[in-house]
């Protein structure tokens, strides 16, 4: 089972490109975030096309906005707001498998690390928080649930997830307080970090790269937002995991980069 996470920043400006990337990968199920876009003018059509013919979109105007769309049929779809916000940062499928699916947009937090001057980072650490809360208590209902958790979490946890660990120590998606509390989520279900599971630390590896840089690949000053985790019973299952970089090379490219899994079910 191949599962994509990518961030498109806006699905109906890079319809094209998804479709181009749907055509040379095949993944079994695309996790979108941020799409820019409200349901009523999802682009099914085209998704549709590619043969991606089930397809769970939970969007809105302007920004945010969370989507999955598959080759396989789903037996079980819902979403969940948080922090009492319906801003549209998470959705979720269930395969004939018995594999959840969730796909995450933690929102990114502002720019100053301040919860006392910025409400944005304020909201980002409260959404963490009710994650964690909300995981515990699924886990506790149902100890045997498996579940790929996929999306842009906004947060690069480790050393080698950023091209400079001291300088982006106080720089929001990289400060102590992010780092520790996404661990927190990690705890939460003792979830399984796939990625890291085939791209071993201390190799670098990054999943976004600043639009800033006007030559990305040189300066290659990235941060590892994306990610793919997965609960423990499904340990040892990933066959294969990497960053699609060279979508980053397209023309008009989102910041962001696809990130692939590949499971043995």
């Amino acid at each position: 089972m191949k599962i994509v996470s990518w961030n498109i920043n806006s699905v109906r400006l890079r319809i094209e490109q998804v479709v181009r990337f749907l055509q040379e990968q095949q993944p079994d199920a695309l996790c979108l975030q941020e799409l820019k876009c409200p349901d009523e003018h999802f682009p099914h059509e085209a998704f549709e096309a590619a043969g991606y013919t089930h397809r769970h979109n939970h969007g809105m105007k302007g920004y945010n906005g969370v989507a999955i769309v598959s080759r396989l049929p789903f037996i079980e779809t819902d979403i969940k707001h948080f922090c009492g916000k319906e801003d549209r940062r998470h959705c979720m499928t269930k395969f004939e498998n018995g594999v959840e699916l969730h796909n995450f947009y933690i929102p990114a937090g502002g720019d100053e690390p301040d919860v006392t001057i910025n409400e944005k980072f304020a909201h980002k650490l409260s959404f963490l928080d009710e994650m964690t809360a909300w995981w515990a208590d699924r886990r506790i209902s149902d100890p045997d649930r498996k579940a790929v958790l996929v999306g842009d979490f906004n947060i690069a946890p480790s050393e080698n997830d950023v091209w400079s660990h001291k300088k982006l120590l106080k720089v929001i998606s990289h400060t102590p307080i992010e780092v520790e509390m996404l661990e927190a989520f990690r705890k939460s279900g003792d979830f399984v970090d796939s990625v890291r599971e085939i791209v071993e630390e201390p190799e670098k590896l990054f999943s976004w790269w600043s639009y800033r840089s006007r030559d990305w690949r040189e300066s290659n000053k990235g941060r590892r937002l994306d990610h793919v985790w997965a609960t423990p019973n499904m340990a040892g299952t990933v066959r294969s995991a990497s960053v699609y970089d060279l979508a980053r090379d397209w023309e008009k490219p989102s910041d962001h980069a696809p990130v692939i899994v590949e499971f043995n079910m």
